[in-house]
């Protein structure tokens, strides 16, 4: 609070008055940069991924699938698109590595794969396909239950999975569709028990897949 003190029988002419409403003024706006300047930073924007890439590693023999969804604009208004449908081997175990990109700048690419390792105990990939299309693991995929069977193969730094990579044995013959979900879950969201509902959703992208 600002007081003006104003001598007794002092006479206040307008010329007074409308020196103290201009630097009462002018205090109230340096006030209020002072409050601007020091108000904290915002949080650091989203990563952008323009390409997302599935690949698929069988173990013994048998050619590696890359399955591909890329992000025409950026950061603009379209989501990832898929390129292609998956088309695995039948009673074959696949390695499932994960690649995250920002090709946005092509001079410039980063790899946001990278990132989600460091940040892995803010992040978790979660998985859903059609149920039949895998003998290990079994079941329609984590997200509808956390607790239901997928093979992860990494971990953070609590021991709670990430999902980079996991593995995959298809079972015969079948088609359906197959889906990745990448949450993020920073600050204590991401429990032995969190789930695909909780925090943010980074990537959803579904593929059409065959086991042949």
């Amino acid at each position: 609070m600002i007081i003006l003190n104003i001598a007794p029988h002092k006479k206040i002419t307008m010329k007074s008055l409308l020196t103290s409403t201009l630097l009462l003024t002018l205090l109230m706006v340096s006030a209020c940069g002072d409050d601007e300047s020091s108000a904290p930073a915002a949080e650091n924007a989203e990563e952008v991924i323009t390409d997302v890439r599935l690949i698929f590693t069988p173990q013994g023999s048998g050619a590696t699938v890359t399955a591909v969804a890329q992000d025409p604009d950026g950061e603009g208004p379209q989501a990832l698109q898929v390129q292609g449908d998956i088309t695995l081997q039948a009673a074959t175990t696949y390695e499932l590595t994960l690649e995250l990109i920002n090709a946005e700048n092509p001079v410039d690419i980063e790899d946001i794969t990278e990132e989600i390792e460091e940040e892995a105990n803010e992040h978790m990939f979660f998985f859903s396909w059609t149920d039949g299309l895998f003998s290990n693991p079994t079941g329609n995929g984590n997200l509808d239950n956390r607790a239901d069977a997928v093979n992860y193969e990494d971990s953070d730094g609590d021991g709670l999975p990430l999902g980079l990579t996991t593995t995959w044995t298809t079972g015969p013959s079948a088609a359906g569709s197959f889906r990745v979900i990448l949450k993020h879950q920073p600050d204590g969201i991401k429990t032995a028990t969190s789930g695909a509902n909780d925090g943010d959703t980074d990537v959803d992208i579904s593929w059409q897949i065959a086991i042949r």
